[in-house]
């Protein structure tokens, strides 16, 4: 890793650097929020721990029965045979027995019930025969201790149940109710601000004039985003003038945490993103030996991350996925985990040269083996958004490949694995 944030560091505009180089690169330039406010514990759902969560109690808060069934002391199985027990009442959950069962005693006990005083061990109700006088029969092959939940077998007082820096899901949700617990602190949302460029970007229902296109990049960067759960600002498409582009992106940089644009990264007499930030700001690198998405500008704009995306729709959505997401959760508090890859046998031929790496569409489908094998999603031009929609999957080439026979493993990053 240090090598890599050398290489990255050494004059990062003016050379490529690999995918590994460049996500290190932003990653180590975001620092997380800390701001912390308070919610109830229903509108938690996906947000970011800000605060060990540490239990007031024990769960389960009384040793209990997991099964219906009897409960008696373990002295009382049979070691052969069978023996005859005396039923004296009844527990259910959330209404115990009060009394004290007694040696040669049982309790009809309820899942959940507190286990009765005097009893260690439930045997269940199918492997128990009632008799007519108030009397249960068990037979031998029990043993002590069986179908009991403990007190604290679960979570115990003082337990650090979950860490700062958890995206809080839904069993956690749950783990926390369990605790009593009813408001919990989160890490405020990212704020993010996102606008597309070009003068030939027309929005949905607007008409097109020759060589017009409409915008999809926002509907794309919309909806990655929104997943994310963070406080969104769409600035629709600003038209390709320096003085706009520069009012736009200083405005989005005094109110959000992140600034995103697609397109303008490039060299073109009509691409300005990269010299505004430049004056503006500071940029860190534009260039990645990657396909789709060489030309991305990362940098600062005053203390707001920007990062400057490639106009093509399959190129926004590559490196949205390998750059910006991997930023956001860490601006957002929360713990980066490494990409979810696994190798697949590809199906057939992918042509490629060495030099850089590249992010293949491709469908991934199980053998009925426990094997997964590896399809292309069809055209990869960057500009063929259909080929995301097919695809369920990243095929990733490193810079080294030189390109995939039928039947070579490759490597394979799910979308389902994607935010």
């Amino acid at each position: 890793m240090t090598t890599a944030h050398q290489d990255c560091c050494a004059d990062a505009h003016d050379h490529n650097l690999t995918p590994a180089q460049a996500r290190h690169h932003i990653l180590d330039a975001i620092n997380p929020l800390t701001t912390l406010e308070r919610l109830a514990l229903r509108e938690g759902l996906d947000r970011v721990l800000g605060a060990a969560m540490v239990s007031p109690v024990n769960v389960p808060s009384h040793t209990n029965s997991a099964m219906d069934g009897y409960a008696l002391a373990a002295t009382d199985l049979p070691s052969q045979d069978h023996v005859d027990l005396v039923m004296v009442g009844t527990a259910l959950a959330g209404l115990p027995f009060s009394g004290r069962c007694e040696q040669g005693q049982c309790v009809r006990i309820m899942t959940g019930a507190c286990l009765p005083e005097g009893t260690d061990t439930v045997v269940i109700q199918e492997r128990v025969e009632r008799l007519a006088d108030g009397r249960i029969r068990i037979g031998a092959g029990g043993h002590s201790g069986q179908n009991i939940r403990q007190a604290g077998e679960d979570i115990k007082t003082g337990d650090i149940v979950l860490s700062p820096g958890q995206r809080l899901t839904a069993a956690d949700i749950g783990i926390i109710a369990s605790l009593g617990i009813g408001e919990i602190d989160v890490i405020r949302r990212p704020r993010v601000a996102f606008f597309s460029t070009g003068d030939e970007l027309r929005s949905i229902g607007q008409s097109l004039r020759d060589g017009d296109v409409y915008d999809s990049n926002r509907y794309s960067l919309y909806s990655m985003l929104k997943r994310l759960n963070v406080d969104l600002l769409d600035l629709g498409v600003v038209a390709d003038q320096p003085e706009l582009l520069r009012k736009v992106l200083l405005d989005a940089a005094a109110t959000c945490d992140v600034v995103i644009t697609s397109g303008g990264v490039s060299v073109g007499d009509a691409d300005y993103i990269k010299p505004l930030l430049q004056e503006m700001g500071t940029m860190s690198f534009w260039k990645i030996a990657m396909k789709p998405g060489r030309p991305l500008v990362f940098g600062h704009l005053d203390k707001a991350a920007f990062f400057g995306l490639p106009g093509n729709p399959v190129a926004v959505m590559v490196t949205f996925y390998q750059f910006v997401l991997p930023a956001l959760l860490r601006l957002s508090g929360q713990h980066p985990q490494a990409a979810f890859t696994f190798t697949a046998r590809s199906r057939h031929a992918i042509r490629k040269r060495a030099g850089r790496c590249e992010f293949q569409r491709g469908i991934l489908q199980s053998t009925g083996h426990g094997q997964w094998q590896v399809t292309s999603a069809g055209h990869q031009g960057s500009g063929i958004l259909t080929s995301m929609s097919r695809a369920n999957c990243f095929i990733l080439l490193d810079e080294t490949c030189d390109g995939i026979k039928p039947g070579d493993l490759v490597e394979v990053q799910p979308f389902a694995g994607l935010i």
